[in-house]
């Protein structure tokens, strides 16, 4: 397993640990999303089960144990993640964790936890896991991955070594897109992706420009009164709902910007900027920030059990009526 280009410092960290003999008991690793911390928390668990790590700590990926590891079969790796058709980690699955943690590692080197995404556990799950870290067991290492530390408990956070993966230079992820063999639209992908490589990839294989696309006409459709939010509000109802009300929210600040007369570079949809400077031109500014501040709530709306299709309803309304005050 390779180190992503932009995560070679965090991999020197972490092969310190190894060197020194100093590894964590508890390691939250964090950063955006789309940045690999998943990848770099399992290549750090293989070379910590590896009988036979190469001299920069990566594992040698021939050895018994990394063989079971690729088969999934590996005793001494363990994953905890919402249950399927769940969103959040369970107290049972800590529960079961923590008698799993009772036994003796069954081979000679680590066991390895990876709980992912951490701050999915729930308040008494979040509190069971506690035991985890306050009572360290034989030659274990749990790893925590969350791109949003913040929701996690204090007591957790004071307990774990912290590994921060930094947002790469535009240029650095540029290049290993074109690696993986991206080659149009590079900049559009990213700024899809807010810059986060690993969704950019993703994007480019589903084709998510052409979605965002789709979804713009929609949009400019309810601005020129030829097509009704409500209508559009079902038929998004299909489309990925964190991704569309990140496309709301970028055209919304793009438009903004465009008023401010801000130039193509800084706009998240600089291939869009034509209908969004001709449109910047008759929208009242105030009313814009007010539309803002309604996306800003909806983001905070998604996590909660609200009937998604009343929000995009909402929020396509709002932009009809103030298309209509133009």
């Amino acid at each position: 397993m390779t180190t992503l280009p932009w995560q070679q410092a965090q991999w020197t960290h972490l092969h310190s640990y190894i060197v020194q003999q100093r590894i964590p008991q508890a390691l939250l690793i964090t950063g955006s999303k789309g940045l690999g911390k998943l990848q770099l928390a399992e290549q750090f668990a293989a070379a910590l089960l590896c009988e036979q790590p190469h001299v920069d700590s990566h594992a040698c990926g021939q050895c018994h144990s990394c063989l079971l590891l690729k088969a999934q079969t590996h005793p001494d790796f363990i994953q905890v993640q919402p249950e399927e058709g769940k969103t959040t980690i369970a107290i049972d699955q800590i529960r079961s964790l923590i008698t799993k943690l009772t036994l003796k590692p069954q081979f000679d080197r680590y066991r390895v936890v990876i709980l992912n995404p951490a701050d999915k556990m729930n308040n008494a799950a979040a509190n069971a896991f506690l035991k985890c870290l306050e009572e360290p067991n034989e030659r274990t290492v749990l790893v925590l991955i969350s791109d949003r530390q913040s929701k996690l408990p204090a007591t957790i956070l004071s307990r774990c070594q912290k590994l921060a993966i930094a947002m790469p230079d535009k240029l650095t992820v540029s290049n290993w897109l074109k690696a993986q063999a991206v080659q149009e639209n590079s900049d559009v992908l990213l700024g899809l992706a807010q810059g986060a490589p690993l969704l950019a990839l993703d994007y480019a294989k589903e084709g998510r420009i052409a979605l965002r696309n789709e979804c713009f006409t929609q949009w400019l459709a309810i601005a020129k009164r030829q097509s009704h939010p409500v209508i559009i509000a079902e038929q998004w109802l299909k489309h990925p709902e964190t991704a569309l009300l990140f496309w709301l929210t970028s055209w919304v600040v793009d438009l903004i910007k465009c008023a401010y007369q801000s130039d193509t570079e800084h706009l998240y949809n600089s291939d869009l900027y034509p209908s969004l400077q001709g449109l910047s031109q008759q929208l009242e500014l105030k009313r814009l920030y007010q539309l803002y501040d309604l996306l800003l709530l909806s983001r905070t709306r998604l996590e909660t059990p609200i009937n998604k299709q009343s929000l995009f309803e909402e929020i396509l309304i709002q932009w009809s009526e103030l298309n209509r005050s133009r």
